[in-house]
């Protein structure tokens, strides 16, 4: 993904995980098999979308292993890093090409037509699973549309790792990837989470987390919650609480960030904070160290106020003497 949580290639994790594969993974030669990466006689003009590590390499399945050899060229959106990816491998001479989200139409028409010429192209993101929050979507479309035969090789994910870590995975939940950073397009986004009951799924810069837990936490501080950072490496953490208690930890939060919300609470979050708590609101976003530019977020996005006013009403309130 499009950055994935977890990492990059190279990251590799305490130990390779082992185990023996359950009843799903004993299915093999069912029909439709024919066409998977190291079969004999796999057809062309085939995109693999392979899932690659999220921080462990342990956890490349060999499918994405065999297709990584088999395709003519890869497609990365880093090159380095699958380029130390595929070293891991043992496989040199590789033709890699950059498609990332600044690819150009041109780009994605020469791919496809290759693809429709015959060539077996595998498309790779910088960890996890392509084309999901990540600019390859825009290459698989293409692909099926020109009638290429597109291939998912599923493997890790930052999302499911987190959800299933998280404790809050038992039916439906939502996946947003990273919030939008600011304006009104960030006030709709929290509001949007504010009024899903179902767990949410988001990814975090951990430069941002703190403002963002601060934000949801004036919506629902009741709200269950947990960070996942480091997934699948060596230094892996989860750290849980209510959103209130994870707004409140005085620590610098480091890695790749995987935040996953709890069912909503009910009734938390339906109205918005004015007058003598929005005060209070202002009082504790400052008290935990906050700036006014971080509180002015947390403050819109509680009170339905524009960025501009929130902030006037920070800036205001700590000119208050008390």
């Amino acid at each position: 993904m499009s950055p994935a949580p977890g990492g990059g290639p190279g990251d590799e994790g305490e130990g390779d995980p082992e185990g023996e594969a359950g009843d799903e993974g004993e299915a093999e030669g069912e029909p439709g098999d024919e066409g998977a990466p190291g079969a004999e006689g796999a057809p062309p003009g085939t995109l693999w979308v392979v899932a690659t590590p999220i921080g462990n390499l342990g956890d490349l399945t060999p499918r994405a292993a065999s297709a990584l050899r088999e395709a003519s060229r890869v497609l990365a959106e880093d090159t380095r890093r699958t380029r130390a990816l595929l070293s891991h491998l043992g496989i040199t001479g590789k033709p890699l090409e950059r498609f990332d989200a600044h690819a150009p139409p041109g780009l994605v028409r020469s791919l496809v037509a290759r693809l429709v010429a015959g060539e077996r192209l595998a498309l790779v993101t910088d960890a996890g699973t392509p084309a999901v929050s990540d600019p390859g979507a825009r290459l698989v479309a293409a692909a099926a549309e020109a009638g290429a035969r597109v291939v998912p090789l599923p493997g890790a994910s930052a999302v499911l790792a987190a959800l299933a870590a998280s404790g809050f995975g038992q039916g439906a939940f939502r996946f947003v990837g990273f919030l939008p950073r600011s304006g009104e397009a960030r006030r709709r986004a929290l509001a949007a989470l504010g009024a899903a009951a179902e767990p949410v799924v988001l990814f975090e810069a951990p430069g941002r987390l703190r403002a963002t837990l601060g934000e949801l936490a004036a919506r629902q501080p009741g709200r269950p919650a947990v960070v996942g950072r480091e997934l699948t490496k060596r230094y892996e953490e989860f750290v849980r609480g209510t959103l209130a208690e994870l707004a409140a930890l005085e620590r610098a939060w480091r890695g790749e960030i995987s935040l996953v919300l709890g069912p909503a609470p009910e009734g938390e979050g339906e109205a918005p904070l004015a007058g003598e708590g929005l005060d209070a609101l202002i009082d504790e976003a400052l008290a935990r160290g906050l700036k006014a530019k971080e509180a002015a977020d947390v403050v819109a996005a509680r009170s339905g106020l524009s960025r501009r006013e929130a902030y006037a009403r920070v800036l205001a309130r700590k000119a208050t003497p008390r």
